[in-house]
């Protein structure tokens, strides 16, 4: 019910979302800069050090009854609730037990909230962490500014909070923020899946749902392919994905891939040329929802009640974002094995095998994260981004360190190709863009441009995106889209707009590099599994099926080898343009003697006569060496 009334009542003036600026926050007091009343935002994050600037709370510098919290709409408002948290901290406990409220036009004359003929009192919070909602009544005053006043808290603590207000600003609610007509607004399960029929129904010759398994709850991961052919992979076609909702609150890259999917079919069909270009040349799949589960619990409780982290885990408890099989562990130990007996037969770069213990049955591995390992085998995807929220930054591996520091940059080979991605999504988000915006929570990510290496920020082991590296052909990079990890409603208009040119010119890049297709010289067969080596960078790529393989490079001259199984390794130099599309290297291949031997003698057929000639010279020069 509650939910009702804030998805059908007034919107967050929008503390959380920093829609509300620092300037429209003010305070009776506060015990320091970390402190202030600009900290006194709706799930906000504190650093991890005690006394930092960037503290989790508005915290009074006095206890008693006469402190506030300020916030100035800025306009006439009809103010009609009030969400209160208390203080993120690891070393305080901190909260409000009751508070007061009071309105006004000139921040002279105030108002109070009234419950009758007498001023309200409203409940606050039992815990720091869990968001509640009090409502003011039908008679609500509209005003510019409102206070918090708190009245009573914990007896161990002090006057701390972080606040959300909810409020109309007159005649009506804000603009919607976008001239795309898309469908602006939550969908749960059913909801999802109804839309993503509508879609497939629209555009019937560009898309194909599928689905890729099913969440603990039964719940199926359904994805949307966008494509010319939906249905297959065609040779020298490029495979994309986004995949959204890994963590089930965090909802807005949910949203995003939904607006996405409408927003292709209707410009497709409007003829719009960069949309009929990336439909025709590239086969996108978009996965709206990694941890059904999980969204559902968060969606339940509501955009602004479901808290820090509600629904974030799988139905079972498990972070997917520290599941995936930890492939860092086995290249390092293999470099250090080859360091310390100076054998490089357990050297390996790409490709790096699942270890057995992972895929055991009672390995603790969420359903969901089987389901996308087992995707992603099947698949040959060449790019890739996973949307996450409660930032803004755009993160790439590896995101792990190598010596459990809890944080350290560790790039991987391909280092200046993923600061290109991370860069080319940052530098084109309006928000991340904007230098006059202001951190979300605890980290100033504008000074890295807004990307940072994975490991640099935190530590993460078992990555998607460190397993896509190492165990797929797929670079794939975090993008965190926003400080609200699960914004309200009327916030995914002005949302998909800071994002959109971001989500199109990131799938464009699946275009930038090398491609070609590996053939066999005698039988022009496509050669799957071969092994392409770019010179000076340590990992290696491999082709696919029908021989066709895609190297991610910035623009440059590259000398390239590919090597495969009973074939002579062949190298060519090839060079990359600053054009959007990729530069053709393909290779054909020829078999060596052993190899056209064993077949021949498999078939068994005759020694042709060039063959016999080269054996016969082979073991004249093992007699010679004896």
């Amino acid at each position: 019910k509650l939910y009702k009334l804030l998805r059908l009542e007034c919107p967050p003036l929008g503390l959380e979302s920093l829609r509300v600026k620092d300037p429209q926050l003010r305070a009776s007091s506060y015990k320091r800069r970390g402190l202030g009343p600009h900290r006194g935002r709706l799930n906000i994050q504190s650093g991890i050090e005690d006394g930092d600037i960037y503290d989790g709370a508005w915290c009074a510098q006095y206890e008693d009854k006469k402190q506030w919290l300020e916030v100035d709409a800025r306009r006439p408002t009809r103010f009609t609730g009030v969400i209160l948290q208390g203080r993120s901290s690891i070393w305080s406990w901190d909260f409000i037990l009751t508070y007061k409220v009071q309105f006004s036009n000139d921040t002279l004359v105030w108002q109070p909230a009234m419950n009758g003929t007498k001023e309200a009192v409203f409940e606050g919070n039992q815990d720091t962490e869990t968001p509640v909602l009090a409502l003011f009544n039908e008679s609500a005053t509209v005003a510019r500014y409102i206070r918090i006043n708190p009245q009573s808290w914990y007896e161990n603590g002090t006057i701390c909070l972080r606040a959300e207000v909810l409020g109309c600003t007159l005649p009506g609610l804000s603009t919607q923020g976008t001239k795309d007509k898309l469908d602006f607004r939550h969908h749960n399960y059913k909801e999802m899946r109804k839309l993503m029929k509508s879609v497939t129904e629209a555009c019937p010759d560009i898309t194909h749902i599928y689905s890729i398994g099913k969440s603990h709850m039964g719940l199926k991961m359904y994805v949307m392919e966008i494509s010319d052919h939906p249905g297959k992979h065609e040779l020298g076609e490029p495979e994309f994905r986004y995949v959204a909702g890994m963590h089930g609150n965090e909802a807005l890259g949910r949203e995003l891939l939904l607006n996405l999917m409408q927003y292709i079919c209707q410009e497709y069909k409007l003829g719009n040329q960069r949309i009929v270009r990336l439909v025709k040349e590239t086969r996108i799949h978009l996965l709206p929802s990694m941890n059904p589960d999980g969204y559902e619990m968060a969606f339940k409780k509501g955009s602004e009640l479901a808290g820090w982290a509600l629904g974030r885990y799988s139905y079972q408890g498990i972070d997917m974002n520290h599941n995936f099989a930890d492939l860092n562990k086995v290249m390092w130990d293999a470099i250090e094995f080859d360091f310390q007996n100076n054998d490089k037969s357990k050297l390996i770069n790409h490709y790096i095998p699942i270890p057995e213990y992972y895929t055991a049955e009672d390995a603790f591995v969420a359903l969901e994260t089987r389901a996308v390992i087992n995707w992603m085998q099947n698949i040959p995807f060449v790019l890739s981004a996973n949307l996450h929220g409660g930032e803004l930054v755009v993160t790439y591996p590896f995101d792990r360190t190598e010596d459990w520091a809890p944080h350290d940059d560790t790039p991987t080979p391909d280092n200046s190709f993923f600061r290109w991605l991370a860069t080319v999504y940052a530098s084109t988000n309006q928000v991340m863009s904007n230098p006059d915006r202001r951190p979300c929570h605890n980290e100033n990510f504008q000074r890295y441009n807004n990307i940072i290496n994975g490991a640099n920020w935190h530590t993460v082991q078992g990555s998607m995106n460190d397993f896509s590296y190492l165990h797929t052909n797929c670079f794939d990079v975090t993008v965190e889209l926003s400080c609200d990890k699960f914004p309200h409603a009327s916030e995914l208009p002005i949302e998909w707009e800071n994002n959109k040119e971001s989500l199109l010119i990131y799938m464009e890049q699946v275009h930038r590099g090398l491609k070609g297709v590996i053939r066999d010289k005698d039988t022009e067969a496509g050669i799957a599994d071969a092994i392409i080596k770019v010179d000076d960078i340590d990992h290696h790529i491999r082709s696919v099926a029908d021989g066709d393989y895609w190297r991610l490079l910035n623009p440059g001259e590259y000398e390239v080898t590919v090597s495969a199984e009973g074939y002579n390794p062949s190298t060519r130099m090839c060079r990359v343009m600053y054009e959007h599309y990729p530069t053709i290297c393909d290779f054909r291949l020829t078999k060596t003697p052993k190899q056209r031997l064993k077949e021949i003698l498999a078939k068994g057929g005759k020694l042709p006569k060039d063959l016999q000639l080269r054996l016969r010279q082979a073991n004249n020069c093992k007699v010679i060496l004896n």
